[in-house]
């Protein structure tokens, strides 16, 4: 039987692993605290096994690098996050920093701004979402980030206490399906949504979309690109990767408008997504099993499965 993906919806980690973080941030630098993560993540690949197992199949398995290789891409994907979530608290936190940002597609996400009919900006696990939220600051148009909010109390509360400059709201993702309502008036008063397309929390009767992706059968949640078809807003995919230590580079594609069904959106979602993961494969931080392990490597695409958890 394949194992099923399955996300429960928090990061892992603890509150005093981030207080040693802030303090080292606050009081020797940014540099300094990059040099721990060599050590946390040595630490992830070895007891971490789970995800260490999940990082190895992807590296492995979808992008077909040899063992070592694969081995090395997990430490090196660990770090890489490690860094991201470092760079959140500096950038949203207001700390001093030599961050720098290349903008590719910006004129996409002016363009929609100017027309002032609201829009769904989807992305993925992939580099820094929240800077990307940040960074849209620039437009003249409110922007909300869609977030689970299933973080440890600890965690949110030192975060809540470092993070003080952040420029966009957030929608947190609840239980009782309130988020919606809070969606559907952002877009109705001609704001910003970003979402992210490629997770979904186990057991918790969300549709899903099974399909081929990277040349494995994969499930992705149906709910953000219904959202495009429902509300006919335009929809655009965006990520904000890392390619250096200060400098980060942000894609946004051409907005569209999805006049039919959400699998059209998906479709095109997917190819955008594994255009990214081929440039940045270290990035991805989904460490959980992402793909039905036991499925056969596929040369060709299959026709798209709808389902519903």
């Amino acid at each position: 039987m394949s194992k099923k993906a399955s996300w429960e919806g928090k990061s892992r980690g603890g509150a005093l692993g981030y207080r040693i973080f802030l303090f080292f941030l606050k009081y020797v630098g940014l540099s300094s605290a990059y040099i721990i993560l060599y050590i946390v993540a040595g630490w992830y690949l070895v007891f971490a096994r789970k995800s260490t197992r999940a990082s190895y199949f992807y590296f492995r398995q979808i992008h077909g690098f040899p063992p070592l290789k694969s081995l090395r891409y997990c430490y090196k994907s660990y770090y890489k996050f490690g860094q991201t979530l470092i760079d959140k608290v500096v950038i949203l936190g207001g700390f001093p920093n030599k961050f720098t940002f290349f903008f590719d597609g910006v004129e996409n996400l002016r363009q929609l701004s100017e027309d002032g009919r609201g829009a769904l900006l989807i992305s993925a696990h992939i580099g820094n979402w929240e800077i990307a939220g940040h960074l849209l600051k620039k437009l003249n148009t409110p922007v909300n980030v869609v977030l689970y909010d299933g973080e440890d109390q600890g965690i949110k509360e030192v975060l809540e206490g470092a993070i003080k400059n952040r420029q966009f709201k957030i929608i947190s993702v609840k239980n009782d399906f309130s988020h919606l309502l809070d969606m559907h008036n952002a877009l109705q008063n001609k704001e910003f949504i970003c979402i992210h397309g490629d997770r979904y929390i186990k057991n918790s009767n969300q549709k899903t979309y099974r399909t081929t992706f990277m040349g494995r059968y994969a499930s992705f949640p149906l709910g953000p690109f219904e959202l495009a078809v429902r509300f006919k807003v335009p929809y655009t995919f965006v990520f904000s990767v890392k390619e250096t230590d200060t400098h980060y580079h942000f894609f946004a594609t051409p907005g569209h408008i999805a006049h039919d069904n959400p699998e059209k959106v998906i479709d095109a979602y997917l190819r955008s997504l594994e255009k990214i993961l081929r440039q940045f494969p270290e990035q991805w931080f989904n460490y959980y099993d992402f793909w039905e392990d036991s499925s056969p490597a596929l040369t060709t695409s299959a026709a798209t499965i709808p389902t519903e958890k």
